[in-house]
């Protein structure tokens, strides 16, 4: 019997998937359901994955100061494979540099590139080199006083996070932090315009870490009590939330979600705690009509139900059949009875046409989005927006806005909800809304709500990550009033 391949060998292949199109966890799922590896080694190809595809950008501006031929001239696969080995110099201290270089020296020899294994070899070497001359430099200024950028001292925290990576940096904000944290650089523009480069670095930061997984306590069966003390008989610990009277943040890893207590008891579910606060905004109540536009897979539809004590009736419609397939699951663990799944565009729902009473007393409307509130969990995605993508979906959220609009009560409400950053998804789009409608208006959250503590001036609510620790969101209630 043949030993499995290393795990920076199937971080490799995962890699190689990626680059062929497919989604980082499809590909590392794929890798790690063939091979049958230790918990630490399963956790250290994650990492290497999901690291290596986050931090590309970065990795790639080393290749281009250290190398000849720029990032993108070399093999991809050698590329990745210099990835894999800088990302363990840069990001992983608790990995040896010289461990760190030996086996990418011979992932390098094992792929086809053993005549290139000295290039390899004396890239990682050079970094290693660069990185020692660039900390004894600064250990010769500490105690100057010399002031950095806006006033700062060379303490400051940008000062150090520049000084974490020893290559030379571009003096333009947007071009250095794009390199230093490895976005693109429109995308740090889009929040430099927003919050500026302080916030703006923070939020790259931020976004640049493993995720927490959070749950949604199910109060119809279970307590928040009951369902912390079963995990911590577990060895997982987990933390309350703040404001989210049913969430709780698990501490430890967990290892397989389905294998936690409760789960098949239907005890809780997995939902980022900015996602439950959607929930609340839209205050759903008991024996109410609620349309979920856009539902699947389910988590914030769920929720409604568990908020309206499972009374009343919930309408989850999705254009695709499959994902209402994976709400129906979490229905059933779940056990609830008062919603009923639709298949259908919410730009149409034609199957409402022959309901008796098919006006809602509330419809959540939780668009398709750009997701970069929530770059973190999905490390490929900041690589596949485009500001393109983003004026594709400005039009088709103000389009199901303004249908789903139609399927609300005269005095009814309508939440409207993206996990984006990014004001042509948010502000533009209610503010177009409002002016082509004026019989509808914002209506705040009601003071004593968990969700107050998140509002703006203006009425809505913005969920920022490395302020609140959570997803970015963007949420606001609209009013349509009597005409």
């Amino acid at each position: 019997m043949t030993n499995p391949p290393s795990s920076r060998q199937q971080a490799l292949i995962a890699l190689k998937d990626v680059h062929k199109g497919a989604y980082v966890d499809v590909a590392l799922d794929r890798v790690l359901r063939k091979v049958d590896l230790p918990d630490n080694e399963r956790r250290l190809v994650t990492e290497l994955v999901y690291g290596s595809v986050r931090r590309q950008l970065t990795l790639d501006a080393i290749i281009d100061q250290l190398a000849r031929k720029k990032s993108h001239q070399q093999p991809l696969l050698l590329r990745s494979i210099l990835h894999l080995g800088l990302y363990q110099l840069q990001f992983q201290e608790r990995i040896p540099p010289s461990a760190a270089v030996n086996t990418t020296v011979q992932l390098a020899k094992d792929n086809g590139f053993s005549g290139l294994s000295g290039f390899v070899n004396g890239l990682l070497r050079s970094y290693i080199r660069l990185g020692e001359e660039r900390l004894e430099g600064e250990r010769g200024r500490q105690g100057e006083g010399k002031m950095g950028r806006e006033g700062e001292g060379e303490d400051s925290k940008q000062d150090k996070k520049n000084q974490i990576i020893p290559i030379k940096l571009p003096k333009n904000d947007v071009e250095r932090l794009g390199i230093l944290y490895s976005f693109p650089d429109w995308i740090v523009n889009v929040w430099m315009e927003q919050f500026g480069f302080s916030e703006t670095e923070k939020l790259c930061e931020w976004m640049n870490q493993t995720p927490n997984i959070d749950l949604r306590v199910n109060q119809l069966c279970s307590s928040v009590e009951e369902v912390e003390t079963a995990l911590q008989n577990q060895d997982v610990l987990t933390q309350r939330i703040p404001h989210l009277p049913q969430a709780l943040r698990l501490l430890s890893s967990p290892g397989a979600i389905q294998n936690l207590p409760g789960f098949n008891q239907g005890w809780w579910t997995v939902q980022d705690s900015s996602a439950q606060l959607v929930g609340y905004l839209l205050n759903p109540q008991p024996n109410e009509v609620i349309i979920d536009a856009c539902a699947a897979p389910g988590g914030k539809t769920t929720h409604i139900a568990e908020l309206m004590g499972d009374s009343g009736k919930i309408y989850a419609c999705d254009r695709t059949a499959s994902r209402l397939r994976k709400l129906q699951q979490n229905i059933q663990r779940l056990n609830l009875k008062s919603i009923e799944n639709c298949v259908g565009d919410s730009r149409d729902l034609s199957q409402f046409a022959n309901l008796v009473d098919r006006l809602a007393d509330k419809v959540l409307l939780d668009v398709p989005c750009s997701g970069l509130g929530t770059l973190h969990r999905h490390a490929d995605a900041r690589f596949r927006q485009t500001p393109e993508n983003i004026k594709e979906l400005s039009i088709l959220q103000g389009e199901l806005l303004l249908n789903t609009s139609k399927f609300v009560k005269e005095n009814g409400f309508l939440v409207y909800s993206t996990c984006t950053l990014h004001p042509a998804e948010n502000e533009a789009v209610i503010k177009s809304f409002l002016e082509s409608n004026p019989n509808w208006k914002i209506e705040p959250p009601d003071t004593d709500s968990p969700i107050s503590e998140y509002s703006t001036p203006e009425g809505w609510v913005k969920v920022l990550p490395h302020k609140h620790d959570m997803d970015g969101f963007f949420m606001v209630k609209l009013k349509k009033q009597t005409e």
